[in-house]
């Protein structure tokens, strides 16, 4: 027997008749007695006697309804349980994310997302790039958030978008306008180290223009370069998105020379990803994007 012949002999026990079981089951009468009578040409017995009073179940086919009964209840469940994951109840969305998104991006994304999918359980790590890559790979993460650099083999970095770091400096400080990396060597730049995925683009400009700051700190928390900035300790380079935690607190500048960045989202080759899995990337793209372009207004757009 074919499911659909179950689900046809389950409705007319059920029902006692064709036209109940049509009305169970949402069709015509007419399916309901082909699809009955294909089973009964199919198995070599009838499954039900017409009577007047209605469909009356065989002796061979009430050897068959345990056994129907126990799979029908079966396929029950596995209704009821594609419902659920349907609507992403019982399941954990695991991500990652560098530090600089936790606060600017991923919690107003966060929020969006719940209200959407609100019984889908998420967890989030902030870490630095190469321990997110390192939790993807032992399958810790169903994906992370990061700044753009070469991944393993057996990861897939997904471009969102490029944008251009902007320099922090004390909120009193006289400058106006673009920055050059000249000027911010002499004024006690806050190095990001080298193997930081931001620190390796400015540390490849410093190379080039044959330039070395006045001061030998180097920090790996874009945060952390801010703060200092805000102590008095220099002036940083950060990506926009740190920036935008410092509005009002520090001199957000862009710098004259261009130094690109580029965020990407990262998840293993190998691992299809679930359908709430999905819809939160797709609000954190869109909500990273609208973050993106408010900051780059404010930071990047030239005075008139």
């Amino acid at each position: 027997m074919r499911l659909r012949h179950i689900e046809v002999f389950q409705a007319i026990v059920q029902s006692g008749s064709i036209s109940g079981a049509a009305r169970l089951l949402n069709v015509s009468q007419p399916n309901v007695s082909r699809v009955l009578n294909h089973a009964e040409q199919q198995l070599g017995f009838a499954l039900f006697e017409r009577r007047a009073q209605g469909m009356v179940v065989t002796a061979e086919g009430r050897r068959l309804l345990p056994e129907v009964d126990e799979l029908y209840q079966r396929l029950q469940v596995i209704s009821q349980l594609t419902d659920q994951l349907r609507r992403g109840e019982g399941q954990t969305v695991r991500l990652g994310a560098a530090h600089a998104f936790g606060q600017m991006v991923l919690a107003p994304a966060l929020v969006a997302y719940r209200q959407q999918a609100s019984s889908v359980n998420v967890e989030l790590v902030t870490e630095h790039f190469s321990a997110l890559c390192h939790s993807l790979l032992n399958d810790e993460l169903d994906f992370a958030l990061a700044f753009g650099q070469q991944v393993h083999a057996d990861l897939l970095a997904e471009p969102l978008f490029q944008s251009s770091m902007v320099a922090v400096l004390p909120l009193n400080s006289p400058q106006s306008g673009a920055v050059t990396l000249e000027w911010l060597c002499q004024n006690n730049l806050l190095m990001m180290q080298q193997q930081d995925p931001l620190g390796r683009v400015l540390h490849r400009a410093l190379r080039d223009k044959a330039l070395q700051p006045a001061v030998s700190l180097s920090i790996k928390t874009y945060s952390v370069i801010a703060d200092m900035t805000l102590a008095g300790g220099g002036v940083g380079i950060v990506d926009l998105f740190t920036a935008c935690r410092y509005v009002g607190q520090l001199k957000i500048l862009p710098i004259a020379q261009p130094l690109p960045f580029e965020v990407m989202l990262i998840s293993r080759r190998d691992r299809p990803q679930s359908q709430s899995t999905l819809q939160l990337k797709q609000v954190i793209r869109q909500k990273l994007w609208d973050i993106a372009r408010q900051c780059e207004t404010l930071f990047l757009t030239p005075a008139v």
